[in-house]
């Protein structure tokens, strides 16, 4: 394709773009008129009129005209112009989300024979062209590993219920590319969309409460349902195409290297409402979604298979294998009326050992024991199609539900259990002094703790009894790992089997847990002395400190016996997650970014010196200030050598929705991630690190120190900070948002250090500083620099050649670009101390500015996002919509509290402020 096609096919995709939110907001326009008359409808047009021109040029006289419109407005139209602006947001999402699948299917269609970049078949291809062999390609498919995590982290603002609406919104939306649609269809669609739009208007799109844990588990429970189930094989599918098609002598059968996990009621940090009989009922949610979607699956598949035994030779193991299942069920069930068709007679019984399967009053043999036996039972019809050269209907109906039921077993999804050392710690505490063991366990020093609870760890004897009664909480958390092991013989061993540790501060942290696994037979030594464990103690190291500590930590932790045996001693490894959230509240973007690449590098090595492969845990946000980018980026952006044994991400809130809510950019996110691992393989087999290398990390060393002195100075010594940062975001107003079951804060406590790290990045969204994505980053870049040019094309070497710095300052793009000082400064009226946030908007201003002009200076660009245009046009978009919404928060937040101080409420007011906080988030399309 030339160059001008090129140019020509981009410009009538974006035409499209156009067309399809001009569209929408019509239908908008529409539904104003319809719900609040003409009068409505004007309002919202001058507002957005004077929004945009303010934009294209400030004018002193245009911002006080858009402040008298806005301050003017009556409650109830104030009330629909908000949610006016707040939908618009939602349709135009509708619309980016219906384009990039759009432009995936034009690249196919266009480019013919040629591979689109970032796909599977253009990472196979490279692998033949540099002649990697198929032993070497098989290597590689079985270590890489991707296990995405999906966690209740409250950042997903939308309902269920408004979501259900955008996914047939979207669905109608791309039916308007059809080019075979009549005059009459085009209007009977735009006739649906216009009562979907109206749908949307009249649907509230706030929580009347807090979502419980089971809401939340049946929330994340929908992606699964409405496109992993499906999509998830595909990718396999696609993988195995290319591979046959590059490789085309050779037999594939990728391994299972790409899942989906969950942390949604297994997560009990700091959230009550997560107890262990809450853990079981997710256990059983999730087998039953899976054996809900087998029996659907079966069914379909029942109505594709129906070749008669009359004229075609179904195989003898097939037909011996109907005659087992025969005297099994016996002669009371004829489940297929037609005996000449074996394959529906086949999957009839099958349908009715996965209703069997769960149900604890079905005899064992009429059920499933294990995924692996219904796997067996696909085979057998599988080779049976292919002996009689039905290969299409093998290929099409059977491989991919074997890959299904090998993806999703009967568990759906691995669960994580995740809870605060202290509680464990208090746990222990309480269990040793009844035992008489040793009187206050907490107050014993890191070491003694060690030796006492190695030891404890390698005797049999049990520290607990049935018959002693222990205090709610300690009875609690024995019930935990009582579950664990009663669900690993219910559901499968793979239904769970990693436990997290918050804030690990030492080995005995995860001594503890062992200890008590040990307790339920989680963890138990044999008679010939090898110890069996069926679970692992996944330490999460979150602060800049517990980074720093890491590395002894763990290694101290594999010099002990009795924990070492716990691995698996043929390839032994072990799972650590590295939190983004905390250290990035804890010491800035910056150093945050750092530090987490320094512990990777020192844990491997520590890993390696101790003969035990790591599994890297990334719990990723979405946000950019807690580590949030695309995921082949989230990949790539690790250093190749600490790729080995797999990686794990969280994958939450809003990235849900943004990621999985349609098939088609599912696959692309999930086609990308396998891109990605596939390169990050190759290269870890051949690392090259720049020649520099060395010297640019001394100087990102004494950047991220510089980064880190800037960053604390203002929020933990600066005695004003917390007061600006409380009176001057939304955040009290974003805990009553009930977007999650968890609460804001850890022990109800107003400290910093107990504020969770996503109403930080949350609060300061909103009031468009995005300050933790970014703050302190000009200053440390500035110390290197020291308006030296020479220092300046060392930093610009380290952007064109050395991706980790690359991936740091593209990030501090996006944020400076989403960020908006000017806007940002109104919040500043909502502090009764106007001295305070005259100055503190200073220092972020100036750090802003400082930036902004370094960051151009290291990139060579004219303005920030240059590089990726698309996104830049997007925010600038965005923008003058997105104002109109932040005056009125400013106003309303004024007015609601002002109320408040009088110890009155006003739930009215409550709600706007809440709807503003929900459409600036789907404006930014990122909350916390």
């Amino acid at each position: 394709m030339s160059d001008n096609e090129s140019i020509v096919q981009k410009n009538t995709t974006n035409n499209l773009l156009r067309r399809d939110v001009r569209f929408l907001g019509h239908i908008l326009g529409e539904v104003l008129v319809h719900q609040g008359g003409n009068e409505l409808l004007a309002v919202v047009e001058k507002i957005r009129e004077l929004s945009k021109s303010l934009r294209a040029q400030y004018d002193p006289a245009i911002y006080a005209e858009i402040k008298e419109t806005i301050n003017g407005l009556q409650p109830e139209i104030r009330h629909q112009v908000i949610r006016a602006f707040a939908i618009y947001f939602q349709l135009v999402n509708i619309a980016e989300q219906n384009h990039r699948i759009r432009r995936k299917r034009d690249y196919e269609r266009s480019s013919g024979e040629t591979v689109q970049p970032g796909s599977i078949e253009s990472i196979v291809q490279r692998l033949k062209q540099n002649e990697i062999s198929y032993q070497e390609v098989q290597d590689i498919l079985q270590e890489i590993s991707l296990e995405l995590v999906i966690t209740a982290h409250p950042t997903e603002a939308t309902r269920r219920a408004v979501l259900d609406i955008h996914q047939r919104i979207s669905q109608d939306v791309i039916l308007l590319d059809n080019p075979t649609l009549t005059f009459r269809e085009r209007e009977n669609l735009r006739e649906k969309l216009l009562a979907e739009v109206m749908t949307l208007w009249q649907t509230d799109e706030l929580r009347n409460r807090k979502p419980t844990v089971i809401d939340e588990v049946q929330n994340g429970m929908y992606y699964f349902d409405e496109t992993l189930f499906d999509v998830l094989p595909e990718v396999y599918q696609e993988l195995e195409r290319c591979l046959d098609k590059y490789y085309p002598n050779e037999t594939w059968h990728v391994p299972s290297f790409l899942k989906f996990g969950s942390w949604i009621g297994g997560d009990r940090d700091g959230n009550p409402s997560v107890t262990s009989d809450v853990t079981w009922e997710t256990l059983e949610l999730h087998r039953g979604l899976a054996l809900k979607k087998y029996e659907a699956i079966l069914a379909d598949v029942m109505n594709h298979l129906s070749f008669s035994k009359n004229l075609a030779e179904v195989s003898e193991e097939l037909q011996n294998s109907i005659e087992v299942d025969k005297e099994v069920f016996g002669p009371r069930t004829e489940l297929w009326s037609n005996s000449d068709e074996p394959y529906r007679i086949k999957l009839a019984y099958m349908i009715e050992r996965v209703r069997n399967t769960g149900n604890a009053l079905a005899e064992s043999n009429e059920k499933y024991a294990s995924p692996d036996e219904m796997i067996q039972d696909l085979y057998i019809i599988e080779r049976s199609l292919r002996s009689h050269f039905a290969d299409f209907a093998a290929d099409a109906y059977i491989k991919k539900l074997i890959r299904q039921v090998e993806l999703f077993g009967f568990h759906l999804a691995t669960l994580d259990i995740r809870q605060h050392s202290r509680e464990h710690e208090m746990a222990m505490t309480e269990v040793l002094k009844r035992t008489s063991i040793v009187e206050d366990y907490s107050q014993l020093s890191e070491k003694e703790k060690i030796d006492l609870l190695s030891k404890l760890l390698d005797e049999p004897r049990p520290i607990t009894s049935p018959y002693m009664k222990y205090t709610e909480a300690t009875e609690e958390c024995l019930n935990v790992y009582r579950n664990i092991y009663k669900a690993q013989q219910e559901f499968g061993r793979n239904c769970l089997h990693s436990y997290l540790i918050s804030m690990t501060c030492g080995a005995s942290d995860m001594l503890e847990v062992m200890v008590f696994a040990k307790e339920v037979g989680l963890y138990r030594k044999e008679e010939d002395g090898t110890v069996v464990s069926t679970i692992q103690s996944v330490p999460l190291f979150e602060t800049i400190d517990d980074l720093h500590e890491a590395p002894e930590i763990m290694n101290t932790l594999l010099n002990i016996p009795a924990y070492r045996a716990s691995l698996n001693q043929a390839a032994p490894m072990h799972e650590i997650m590295l939190g983004y959230s905390d250290s990035n509240k804890d010491g800035g973007v910056i150093t945050a970014n750092w530090e987490l690449r320094v512990a990777l590098r020192k844990l491997t090595d520590m890993g390696n010196k101790n003969g035990v492969k790591l599994k890297f845990f990334h719990g990723r946000g979405g946000s950019l200030g807690r580590g949030g980018m695309p995921l082949n980026r989230s990949i790539l952006a690790q250093p190749v050598d600490t790729i080995g044994s797999g990686i794990k991400i969280t994958e939450q809130g809003e990235v849900l929705s943004s990621r999985y809510s349609l098939q088609g950019i599912a696959y692309r996110s999930l086609e990308q991630a396998t891109f990605a691992l596939i390169k990050g393989a190759v290269l870890a087999r051949n690392p090259e690190r720049p020649a520099k290398e060395t010297q640019w990390e001394a100087i990102m060393k004494d950047i991220s120190e510089t980064a880190q002195n800037k960053y604390q100075d203002l929020i933990f010594r600066d005695k004003d900070f917390m007061t600006f940062f409380k009176q001057s975001t939304p955040l009290p107003e974003v805990g009553e948002l009930n977007i999650g079951s968890r609460p804001s804060k850890r022990n109800n406590s107003d400290r910093f250090e107990d504020l969770r790290a996503i109403p930080w990045v949350f609060a300061w969204t909103q009031s468009r500083y995005l300050l933790p994505a970014w703050y302190a980053a000009g200053t440390a870049l500035q110390t290197f620099y020291q308006n030296k040019e020479e220092n300046m094309e060392v930093l610009k070497d380290m952007y064109e050649n050395w991706s980790f710095f690359r991936s740091m300052i593209d990030g501090l793009q996006m944020a400076l670009a989403k960020a908006d000082l000017l806007i940002a400064k109104e919040y500043g009226s909502l502090l009764k101390e106007s001295d305070i946030a005259d100055r503190i908007y200073e220092l972020i201003s100036t750090e802003y500015n400082l930036t902004s002009e370094l960051i151009l200076k290291i990139t060579g660009q004219q303005e920030i996002l240059d590089n990726v245009p698309v996104i830049q046009e997007s925010i600038r978009l965005r923008n003058p919509y997105v104002d109109p919404l932040s005056y009125l928060q400013v106003d309303l937040l004024k007015e609601l509290r002002a109320i408040r101080e009088t110890d009155q409420d006003d739930a009215f007011l409550l709600r706007e402020v809440l709807l503003t906080i929900n459409g600036i988030a789907a404006g930014l399309r990122n909350t916390g």
